[in-house]
């Protein structure tokens, strides 16, 4: 039987420890639990236990439970590959979209945005390891996106997003992240104000914290597996 009450407990503590490890203020990562593909039951115990901030990467599952929950309290955050068909979906249902990287999909969202929410808060994607395989915008096209998503109503730029190729040790963990730190700060340099790094998940927060990841996203962890049906 998954714990997910005492599963969360321990992910905090863990996030709590490597922030300090890092020179950091312990309570300055947020932690997104991504509950795609796990059942209604999980999210609801997440949340009784405190957890605000919950991560989907399919629209229609993912606006199925926040309708169930029905609770203005949680924060929903679509992570996946937005497909164009489904950018009005997520722009009248989620807070947050990590996944942006391309002008098409930023102009969408924008247009689609219901003013009555507020401004929907936007990460960019960025493919830091160039892998053909993943979705995210070149790293030297992150500039030039930045400049013209910042600029569309309805959206806020918050920062970048990466989802780096599997590395399993420490050293060799922190080398995207770090792509991805430094980018932040070339936007910065040129006037482009972001406060977010969405970056890390079960098996590499720990280097992604000592980057400066502001957001982790952390499923398996708390949840246990999938649900693959």
């Amino acid at each position: 039987m998954i714990r997910v009450t005492e599963n969360l407990r321990k992910i905090r503590d863990l996030l709590a420890k490597a922030a300090v490890d890092a020179g950091r203020e312990a309570d300055s990562v947020r932690l997104v639990a991504v509950s795609k593909k796990q059942p209604l039951s999980s999210v609801l115990e997440a949340a009784a236990a405190g957890q605000r901030d919950f991560g989907e990467n399919q629209a229609i599952e993912g606006i199925e439970k926040i309708n169930a929950v029905a609770d203005d309290a949680l924060i929903w955050h679509f992570i996946g590959h937005l497909q164009t068909n489904k950018t009005r979906v997520v722009a009248e249902h989620f807070h947050w979209v990590h996944s942006v990287d391309r002008l098409k999909t930023a102009t969408r969202l924008s247009q689609q945005r219901p003013k009555t929410l507020g401004d929907l808060n936007i990460c960019l994607q960025v493919n830091v390891d160039a892998e053909e395989s993943k979705s995210g915008a070149p790293i030297d096209a992150v500039r030039d996106l930045a400049r013209r998503v910042v600029d569309l109503p309805g959206l806020r730029l918050r920062g970048l997003m990466c989802l780096p190729a599997i590395r399993h040790e420490f050293a060799a963990q922190r080398i995207p992240f770090a792509r991805l730190r430094r980018l932040a700060e070339e936007l910065r340099a040129d006037g482009i104000a972001t406060d977010t790094l969405s970056m890390g998940m079960s098996d590499d927060f720990r280097a992604a914290i000592f980057e400066g990841a502001t957001i982790v996203r952390v499923g398996t962890a708390i949840f246990g597996p999938r649900n693959r049906l």
